[in-house]
């Protein structure tokens, strides 16, 4: 991320733009206010959810910056947990690393050419203060060179399902930047990311490795405390509470600036229990290089439509009786059928105007038939629940509902020999009765 910096005051928030719910460009939940959003493309997310609140042109391909850091610190986090790395492993810097980390007009902490470093000292200077030298000597600790963590990264975001993507270095800076480094890509290549993938990629990190945010929400940090190299790092999120642009409940999660990407943010906050991300690209406004408020006020409005309009709340309980079809057929049990119910309780993003929200439900089932005997909470299939006369924004895997598992409400016992053979018979002549019944029928016809 490009640091020419500009110090400018708050600027005023554009008003919010009254539209329909039910708009497609953007597209915007329920048919509370929308904002009107200043950038190239955005999307605000319920995180528990993956519910969609607002969405403006969110699967269009662009430029993502230094927001690839969050897939560094995914594939990180995840060597750590995996045992692979430690916290106090030592990396040594390369020429690369160190050439790329000297660029003062870049993102950067200076590193020192075949000195060592913990991992955790160029995780914090990566993470608070998105230092690209650090960012490549964390993808050479992990993949040996640059180059193998690019093909890590592209990996991930395939196993992740992230969508349509490019990546082609571990930083985010346009490769004509990396002091002759590159290594895939041509010479002008960038990362690029859609800001539904982006969004994707903040709730995997979030749900996967939580302490992420511990990190990211550090406002402002030493590195190298007590030496010669002591640099005091201030997180460039000004919106974490007690910097420029504060907002209480501002806990993440990164920034990211090129020429071509422009000014981004992936933001995720909370307020009243409910985990709102959000992703602006290319935030408008100020002149090229300069680093203005844009995309904290473009930010801001999302969180505030989310936090004003929308609400997560309990529809259904765990374990609620299923109505259509209420039972399962059972053979060779002692009884015939069982009773359905869900599997955990249904949770959905709400308007928040006080009236309880009607649903529309559909069950599906994989077999018409279970064999006995049957065990208690047997998954049976799946019940898709939604807002009746809900928004088309849908959720962000794509799905337009909340799919919950339903399964048997009692265990039912196998049948002993007798039962099974009583019931043979019964089949029997009921059999013969209607064959006895068609053929009488057919004598009159």
């Amino acid at each position: 991320m490009k640091n020419i910096i500009k110090k400018t005051g708050i600027a005023i928030m554009a008003a919010s733009l009254a539209v329909s719910g039910f708009l497609v460009s953007p597209n915007i939940a329920q048919a509370a206010e929308a904002p009107t959003v200043n950038a190239n493309a955005a999307i605000a997310i319920e995180e528990s959810t993956g519910k969609i609140l607002y969405s403006k042109d969110a699967d269009k391909l662009m430029g993502i910056a230094s927001m690839t850091k969050m897939m560094d610190e995914y594939l990180l986090l995840e060597a750590i947990n995996d045992g692979k790395l430690k916290w106090d492993d030592k990396v040594t810097i390369s020429e690369y690393a160190y050439k790329v980390s000297q660029d003062t007009s870049l993102s950067n902490v200076p590193l020192r050419l075949g000195e060592e470093y913990t991992v955790q000292e160029l995780y914090e200077a990566m993470a608070i203060y998105s230092a690209n030298g650090a960012a490549i000597a964390i993808s050479e600790k992990i993949a040996g060179s640059e180059k193998e963590f690019v093909a890590m990264m592209n990996k991930k975001a395939e196993e992740l399902k992230l969508g349509e993507h490019q990546f082609v270095n571990a930083t985010g800076l346009n490769n004509e930047d990396l002091k002759g480094g590159q290594q895939v890509g041509g010479p002008k290549d960038e990362n690029k990311m859609t800001a539904r993938g982006m969004a994707k990629l903040a709730k995997h990190l979030i749900d996967d490795y939580p302490e992420v945010l511990k990190t990211a929400s550090t406002t402002k940090k030493e590195f190298r405390k007590g030496t010669s190299d002591q640099i005091d790092m201030t997180n460039w999120n000004w919106l974490l509470p007690g910097l420029i642009y504060g907002r209480k409940g501002v806990d993440g999660l990164k920034t990211g600036t090129t020429d071509y990407a422009g000014m981004c943010l992936t933001a995720t906050a909370v307020q009243d229990g409910m985990r709102v991300i959000t992703v602006v690209l290319h935030a408008n406004g100020g002149g090229e290089g300069e680093h203005t408020s844009a995309r904290f006020d473009e930010t801001n409005k999302m969180l505030d439509y989310s936090f004003n309009n929308f609400k997560v709340k309990e529809v259904q309980k765990a374990g609620a009786k299923v109505k259509d079809p209420s039972t399962i057929e059972v053979d060779k049990g002692k009884e015939e059928t069982v009773g359905l119910v869900t599997k955990d309780e249904v949770k959905l993003v709400v308007p928040k105007n006080g009236n309880e929200p009607k649903l529309t439900t559909k069950v599906t089932l994989k077999d018409k038939t279970l064999e006995a005997p049957v065990k208690k909470n047997t998954e049976v299939g799946e019940m898709a629940v939604s807002l009746k006369d809900g928004d088309n924004l849908g959720y962000l895997d794509g799905s337009q509902t909340e799919d919950i598992k339903v399964v048997t409400a009692s265990d039912v016992e196998k049948a002993n020999w007798f039962a099974l053979s009583a019931q043979a018979v019964g089949s029997f002549f009921t059999g013969v009765g209607n064959y006895v019944a068609d053929g009488v029928q057919g004598w009159f016809n």
